[in-house]
């Protein structure tokens, strides 16, 4: 099930990689590879593998491909362990695992904004707690990809923008604790990025629109200008990776990375915002 280097390095860096399968993880894991870090990449479902596989041998590049479920502690556990067992240290983990989702509060249950959290929110939680003991010891960095949804809400993101927020915030009160302690802490900020969206959000879009009720015309004009601008101005896996690969090998990565001009323009709008109409002058407009 793994792809293991033949003889396991102990001297280059190690990084570990969550959700792989296809994306920006996927990207992600082939650049650091490329850039010289013995990369553990690892996906809940390695029968999912293919592409990873086919995108390392196209790279000319090695990949240690492993399981991983940010919702099941066990196999956090095995596979941070068979990391420190197999390589003797551990520099580096990117939290890159997540799942896209689309609702508004009246129309969904709150078991449903659960799941949300607990893949989004609390699996980056799991992860990353079982890794600082060993990211202390190395000195190394906890990377976390959240999203410009993380800074600025939307609409029918509800969910997945509240995880996201909760992330940022975690992660920049843990960033000052972890660092008096060698570790740096970081988020990256894609925005749009050309990686399945519909898929990603596992529903119908039409289906969606049919069954929003009241929030219909809303929902559907939301879509409309979302769809639009994935297909028109998303962001390619490999460049959203960059930014990834930027705050593994800086020497002193900054804690909040863009992955591109138009997300640094968009968490903008935010940063200045102190009463909140600009953000919600913005987003307003996207369900009239």
């Amino acid at each position: 099930m793994s792809a293991q280097p033949s003889q396991p390095s102990q001297s280059s860096k190690v990084v570990l990689i969550t959700g792989t399968s296809s994306g920006i993880g996927l990207a992600a894991a082939v650049s650091a590879a490329r850039a010289g870090w013995t990369t553990v990449a690892t996906l809940r479902d390695p029968s999912r593998s293919d592409a990873l596989r086919k995108a390392a041998a196209e790279a000319g590049v090695e990949l240690d491909i492993r399981r991983l479920d940010v919702t099941d502690a066990a196999s956090i556990t095995a596979a941070v362990d068979g990391v420190l067992a197999d390589y003797g240290h551990l520099d580096a983990v990117v939290n890159n695992a997540g799942a896209g989702h689309l609702g508004t509060l009246e129309n969904e249950s709150l078991a449903d904004v659960r799941k949300v959290m607990e893949v989004n929110f609390f699996g980056v939680l799991n992860v990353s707690k079982a890794a600082m003991p060993h990211l202390r010891a190395s000195g190394g960095r906890l990377i976390t990809v959240t999203s410009v949804g993380g800074v600025i809400g939307q609409p029918f993101n509800e969910a997945y923008c509240a995880a996201k927020f909760a992330v940022e915030g975690y992660m920049e009160s843990l960033a000052p604790v972890a660092a008096a302690h060698g570790v740096s802490v970081c988020v990256i900020e894609p925005g749009a990025v050309a990686t399945e969206f519909v898929a990603n959000v596992g529903v119908d879009l039409d289906e969606a629109v049919a069954d929003a009720g009241v929030y219909a015309p809303q929902l559907n004009a939301y879509l409309k200008r979302t769809v639009a601008q994935f297909f028109d101005g998303a962001q390619s896996a490999e460049g959203a990776a960059e930014s990834v690969i930027a705050a593994l090998t800086a020497d002193e990565p900054a804690f909040r990375l863009q992955t591109s001009d138009w997300a640094r323009g968009f968490a903008g709008t935010k940063i200045s915002d102190l009463d909140g109409s600009a953000v919600l002058g913005m987003t307003n407009g996207w369900v009239a």
